[in-house]
């Protein structure tokens, strides 16, 4: 997906094939939008989308998840050269009032330059009128919480929380299935190919921000788990040995970060990702190089 942040680093650091001398903002691994879909590689359903399988084999391949009409999550690659817009997705209660998807999503930290930083909530309590004025004065930036981050570090958005990524960051994004998001503040940019400043939603953003979000934290890993929540349960694994990806009758999303590994006589490279259906018998991760690592994600069962 080209973006006007984007940059060069999907096809520098994970091998993808990108438009020549195109802005590559985005990486959309694992998809069922009605825009954009995965497709079965290889094999008896060989040239079906995501959601195909979602409507027609959710059992064999997805087990027992909640019921939803698309597959509930969107795994990304995103390559910040240059800043994102300050910007929120809307809340599940405000989704539907705007017109709206929402959207909670989890962002791990695969690259980082030096000084790399995120945006993320409040640095001081708020008020909306408050804010309200220093969109209008340019100096919104001025009251966002910045942290700087690292390769490894990982966090956590819930729906309604003012963000940003900022240049340099390598993100790998899980999300909830949704394409909604209201900009507040985009830097006074010019889009190159407009010649104008991209377009704001201040009303709209207005409506889903959570001003009561002052000075969040990154994820603090429990063991292997990086999250569990009602949307997904995030795993980063060091791949040292032979291991099950997840127990049979369970669906699980590898996402190799580094090193190279096997599953199903399928060999995945470091930014590159599979869907290990839930009745898949051969469900063994071999490691193909040392420090090898990996995110495993899944859905939690009814």
């Amino acid at each position: 997906m080209e973006r006007i942040w984007g940059g060069r680093k999907l096809a520098e650091l994970f091998g993808k094939k990108l438009l020549t001398e195109k802005r590559i903002g985005e990486s959309w691994e694992i998809v069922d939008r009605p825009e954009a879909q995965s497709v079965v590689a290889r094999g008896g359903l060989k040239g079906k989308t995501l959601h195909e399988l979602w409507i027609e084999h959710r059992a064999s391949i997805f087990g027992a998840v909640p019921d939803a009409p698309r597959f509930p999550l969107l795994i990304k690659l995103l390559d910040a050269h240059e800043k994102l817009s300050l910007q929120v997705h809307p809340p599940e209660e405000v989704a539907a009032k705007l017109g709206g998807e929402p959207k909670t999503e989890f962002w791990y930290v695969a690259d980082a330059e030096p000084g790399a930083e995120l945006f993320l909530g409040f640095c001081e309590p708020i008020t909306q009128d408050q804010f309200e004025t220093a969109l209008r004065k340019g100096t919104a930036a001025n009251y966002v919480h910045k942290m700087g981050v690292k390769p490894g570090d990982a966090a956590f958005l819930p729906a309604g929380r003012l963000h940003a990524v900022g240049a340099g960051n390598l993100l790998i994004e899980i999300q909830q299935n949704s394409d909604t998001t209201y900009r507040v503040f985009d830097w006074n940019r010019i889009d190159s190919t407009t010649g104008k400043p991209r377009k704001l939603h201040v009303e709209q953003a207005l409506q889903c921000i959570n001003f009561n979000d002052v000075q969040p934290k990154m994820v603090e890993p429990r063991g292997e788990v990086l999250i569990k929540h009602a949307l997904f349960e995030i795993q980063r694994w060091n791949l040292d040995q032979v291991r099950e990806v997840a127990p049979l009758g369970r669906f699980a999303i590898v996402c190799c970060l580094t090193g190279e590994l096997a599953c199903a006589n399928v060999d995945l490279a470091s930014g590159e990702s599979i869907l290990v259906p839930a009745r898949l018998q051969d469900r063994q991760m071999k490691p193909l190089a040392a420090h090898t690592t990996l995110l495993r994600i899944t859905i939690p069962e009814l």
